[in-house]
C-alpha cells in the first residue's frame, strides 16, 4: 500500500466526506486489444473517511451497465446525485466505516465488454479480477480477501460471471437486473438489429463504420450495437473479418443455432460451472423488492453473503438475486426469468 490517498488524483474534493480518486492504470492484458481501445484506464476509487484515517476496509467492485463506465457513478450534480455521493452521505448517517468502492472502466468502442475475456474485445475478466484486484490491494488500505462484486444490467451479469469464474477472489456477489435468460433481452433485439443492418446491405461492418461517424442510438441503433457487442463478447471468431459471429442471418433473421449456443454457454439461467476448486456459489431468483445498495455493501463486511434484487431486467421481465455461500458444493441453477410475481 502506497498510502490512503493522493491529492494529485482527487476528484471533486468538496463533494464527499471521504475521497474519490481516479488514478491511471496501465493494463497489460488490454494492451493491443482487437478493437484498438485504450489499455490505460482511469480507475475511480472511493475511500470512506475511515480509510483516509488508515483503517483497513473491505472492498466492493461496482460494475457499470452496457454503454456505461465506472466514472458515471461519480455524478455530483445537486439535482442528480450519483451512487458514490449517495453512499458517502449514507455512511455519514449510519456511522458505519463503510467499504472502499472500485468502479472499473470496461467500456469498449462497441459499448461494453460484459466483463468477459474475448479475443474480439479484450481480456476484461482478467483485467478486473486479476489486475485491478492486485492494484487496489497494493494501493489502498484493504482487508485481504474481504472483497465483493456487484452491478446492474450488464454489470449485474458481469458480477455473477466474475464471482463464478473467480470464486476465490470475490467472497460476495450481487446482481441488480443482471442479463440472464438471454431469449428475453436479446430475442427481440435481433429483429431490431436486422432492420438496422438493412441500410448497410446486412453488413455489420457498414453499420459500424456509420456508427463511428455518429454514435446514434436512435431507432434500431441501440438494438444493433447491443447485438453486435454481445456477439463480440460471447461469440468471438478471430479467423473472420469482424472477429465475431452474429447469432442470426441478417437477411432472414433465422437463428444460427451454433452461434446462439455459444451465447447460451454464458447464460446464467442455465450455466453449470463447477470445478474441484470452486465451492459454495448459490445463485437464485427472487421477486422481492430491491435491497438498498448500502445494505448489500454492508453485509459484505461481516460474512461471505450479499444479496440484491430488482424488479426488472433490461426488458423489465426478470428479477435476479445472487449470493455466495461458504458451504461446499457446485454452482446451482440461477436467475431465471419471471413475470414479476
Amino acid at each position: 500500500m502506497t498510502g490512503p490517498s493522493d491529492a494529485r488524483y482527487r476528484r471533486d474534493p468538496s463533494a464527499f466526506r471521504g475521497a474519490v480518486e481516479t488514478r491511471p492504470f496501465e493494463s497489460e492484458v488490454l494492451r493491443g486489444n482487437a478493437l484498438g481501445d485504450p489499455h490505460v484506464r482511469e480507475v475511480p476509487v472511493y475511500l470512506p473517511p475511515a480509510a483516509l484515517d488508515g483503517e483497513r476496509l473491505p472492498v466492493a467492485f461496482l460494475l457499470a451497465g452496457f454503454t456505461g463506465r465506472g466514472q458515471s457513478m461519480l455524478e455530483t450534480h445537486p439535482w442528480k446525485r450519483g451512487a458514490v455521493q449517495a453512499y458517502d452521505a449514507a455512511l455519514a448517517v449510519s456511522g458505519d466505516p463503510g467499504l472502499i468502492l472500485v468502479m472499473p472502466d470496461a467500456f469498449t468502442r462497441l459499448g461494453g465488454s460484459q466483463y468477459v475475456n474475448s479475443s474480439a474485445t479484450g481480456r476484461y475478466a482478467d483485467h478486473v479480477a486479476d489486475e485491478l484486484v492486485r492494484f487496489v490491494d497494493e494501493t489502498y488500505p484493504t482487508q485481504p480477501g474481504r472483497r465483493a462484486v456487484c452491478g446492474k444490467s450488464s454489470g449485474g451479469f458481469g458480477a455473477l460471471h466474475l464471482a463464478m469464474q473467480f470464486p476465490g477472489v470475490f467472497r460476495a456477489a450481487a446482481s441488480i437486473s443482471g442479463d440472464c435468460a438471454f431469449e428475453l433481452p436479446l430475442g427481440h433485439e435481433m429483429i431490431g438489429a436486422a432492420r438496422a443492418l438493412l441500410a448497410h446491405g446486412g453488413d455489420p461492418r457498414g453499420f459500424l463504420d456509420a456508427f463511428e461517424e455518429k454514435h446514434s442510438l436512435d431507432g434500431d441503433g441501440h438494438a444493433a450495437i447491443n447485438v453486435i457487442a454481445m456477439s463480440a463478447c460471447y461469440a468471438p471468431a478471430p479467423d473472420t473479418e469482424l472477429g465475431f459471429k452474429l447469432p442470426f442471418d441478417p437477411a432472414t433473421v433465422e437463428r444460427r443455432a451454433d452461434v446462439w449456443n455459444r451465447f447460451l454457454s454464458f447464460d446464467l439461467s442455465s450455466a453449470r460451472r463447477t470445478t474441484s476448486t470452486r465451492s459454495g456459489h448459490w445463485i437464485f431468483s427472487t421477486s422481492r423488492p430491491a435491497a438498498r445498495t448500502s445494505s448489500a455493501f454492508s453485509s459484505a463486511r461481516g460474512s461471505s453473503y450479499a444479496s440484491s434484487s430488482a424488479s426488472a431486467s433490461r426488458t423489465s421481465t426478470s428479477s435476479t438475486t445472487a449470493a455466495t455461500s461458504g458451504s461446499t458444493g457446485g454452482t446451482r441453477r440461477c436467475c431465471r426469468g419471471s413475470s414479476g410475481r
